[in-house]
């Protein structure tokens, strides 16, 4: 038979682990051919792949981000290939397994719940030409009807072949995500989430997963994002793993989803002595701060024991940290999401990701929407538009902040402008990024896009719009950013130039006979000019890059850039009387 698995990625850069998995339990009894395409490639040439190879079965694996589009895809391949049995599985065709089988009569057969077995036994029952009702867990058609067999336990995971030493993944191994599991299931009961389902955890040879990390590191892996639901579960294991990991990483990195309220104490004195700094990067899980909401949701989370591993994390300067909020979650309204918002900011996390509540099939959240008066999307992702206590407009604002945090929190492009606005030009965090993206809106600038210097002309027409108490410093620090994200000179700049010519000619000539970093590097005015910067600035930049205090002092910053040096090294010199400028 000639076998393919397919799916639609989010983006290129990211890998199938589904498909690798059902390749490695398959073999050597049949041989499958993986085809990975993302969302954003069209149907028809989607189509014209897959019929090009003359399949006799397609396997698709399936999520909220590209179901509707493998529908499109499957409706239009059984017009084409009308013998070829098309197989659906994954999470987004788990549950809800009739419904799918109706609503789409070109779908042969759908796999519920974990696929190896079931997929390789369904192959079995295809090549035989043998009856399908001794498979668990599979939908199909007989006779006109759907039948749906009997659920299957989970399999002993350690009987699946590794889905990460296959030849054809080396070459773009250096280019794109390998995701890897070393355990399945998750201890929690989070009602929002689909691992609640799944009762215990299940590991795997802890051996069997070195051995595998060693071969994609040999062969040129970047970056492995681990997708077990709470890797550090077992503090055993994950000081062995992260030892591991420390010892062989040859500049590799590393992403774990970890629980930071039972992150022991001695794990995190480990990790802040010993892991090599940018290796390590660590998804927490906050979502909410109200203790009722997480009552509801069947949430265990102590946020105080959470909070203190962050810092410690944050302190240790190791290990990034990406923390994820839910808006929508119940008996959390606007108000109480704003507090849970600017609790985790406050944390100072690299990156916050502001996410909405998706009622996923087989969820107990989705159970419960009738309950709190959710209505939300009929097709995936299933997003929700309003609840009893949370309004559609209070929803569309709120998506308002998510998109000014994107852009000025996660995109990291002014770190310190922003930190300064959210504790001393606003009331909180939140309303510096909700009233940003209420007037980002009314502007209508989400629908004509940016460049990196409009991040700062569009800042600042807000801040002139807003008013805020220190223009002065908070330019500053806007030029600072701006001058950063340069390895040259920048051929201009989006503030107002306040120096002639002639002014500065005599700053620079100053500079080099007082500052010993610019004499050391200039030997003459050209290349001053080509390559030191100099802008006025309302505050002590020494005494703020070396203490994060704010000293008001007129003065100058020179920013040098040095070619193959990176980033320009920033120096200050306070304004004498008997210099030449205004």
């Amino acid at each position: 038979m000639n076998i393919i698995v397919t799916t639609l990625n989010a983006k290129y850069i990211h890998t199938s682990l589904a498909l690798r998995l059902l390749k490695a339990y398959a073999e050597p009894e049949y041989s499958i051919e993986m085809c990975e395409f993302t969302i954003k490639d069209p149907e028809m040439n989607v189509v014209s792949d897959l019929y090009m190879k003359h399949p006799d079965v397609i396997g698709f694996s399936c999520y909220i981000w590209n179901i509707e589009k493998t529908i499109q895809i499957v409706k239009m391949l059984k017009k084409v290939m009308p013998n070829t049995a098309l197989i659906l599985g994954g999470p987004e065709v788990s549950y809800d397994t009739l419904q799918w089988m109706e609503r789409v009569p070109e779908i042969d057969m759908i796999i519920r719940g974990e696929g190896e077995e079931t997929f390789k036994q369904a192959l079995t029952a295809i090549d035989n030409k043998q009856s399908l009702h001794k498979v668990g867990s599979l939908a199909f058609r007989e006779n006109n009807q759907i039948i749906l067999t009997p659920e299957k336990a989970n399999l002993n995971i350690n009987t699946i072949a590794s889905p990460y030493r296959f030849k054809e993944d080396v070459e773009e191994l250096s280019k794109r995500i390998v995701y890897f599991e070393t355990s399945r299931g998750c201890p929690f009961q989070c009602s929002f989430c689909l691992s609640s389902i799944e009762v215990g955890v299940r590991y795997f040879d802890i051996e069997k997963v070195k051995q595998d990390i060693l071969y994609l590191i040999a062969n040129g892996a970047k970056m492995i994002k681990f997708v077990d639901r709470t890797f550090n579960i077992k503090r055993d294991y994950a000081l062995e793993m992260f030892q591991f990991l420390i010892d062989n990483h040859q500049g590799c990195e590393f992403q774990f989803e970890i629980t930071a309220d039972i992150m022991r104490p001695e794990v995190l004195e480990f990790l802040n002595e010993n892991a090599p700094a940018g290796v390590f990067r660590f998804e927490i899980g906050v979502q909410s701060t109200n203790d009722n909401t997480n009552i509801l949701v069947k949430r265990r989370q102590n946020f105080s024991k959470l909070s203190r591993t962050v810092r410690l994390i944050k302190e240790g300067g190791k290990i990034d940290q990406h923390l994820d909020l839910i808006a929508g979650l119940p008996e959390e309204d606007y108000g109480s999401f704003k507090n849970t918002f600017n609790d985790v900011i406050a944390l100072q996390p690299e990156e916050l990701q502001l996410g909405f509540l998706k009622m996923l099939r087989g969820t107990g959240m989705r159970a419960m929407a009738e309950e709190y008066g959710y209505k939300y999307m009929d097709h995936a992702p299933y997003e929700i538009l309003s609840n009893r206590i949370l309004s559609f407009d209070e929803v569309v604002r709120i998506k308002r902040v998510e998109d000014i945090l994107e852009k000025y929190w996660n995109d990291q492009r002014l770190n310190h402008t922003v930190n300064y606005l959210i504790h001393h030009e606003f009331d909180t965090p939140f309303d510096f990024f909700q009233q940003f993206g209420d007037y980002w809106h009314k502007n209508g600038w989400g629908k004509i896009g940016h460049q990196f210097e409009d991040l700062f002309t569009r800042l600042t027409k807000f801040l002139d719009h807003h008013g805020i108490s220190q223009p002065g410093i908070v330019h500053g620090l806007m030029k600072i950013d701006y001058i950063i994200h340069f390895r040259q000179m920048p051929r201009k700049i989006w503030w107002v130039d306040r120096f002639s010519k002639e002014e500065k000619i005599a700053i620079r000539s100053h500079a080099k006979q007082n500052m010993p970093a610019i004499d050391h590097f200039v030997n003459d005015a050209k290349t001053m000019s080509k390559h030191v910067l100099v802008e006025s600035i309302t505050f002590n930049l020494e005494t703020y890059l070396s203490e994060g205090t704010i000293i008001y002092e007129e003065g100058l910053l020179f920013a040098i850039f040095e070619p193959n040096k990176g980033t320009p090294q920033l120096h200050y010199l306070a304004k004498e009387l008997n210099l030449n400028y205004s």
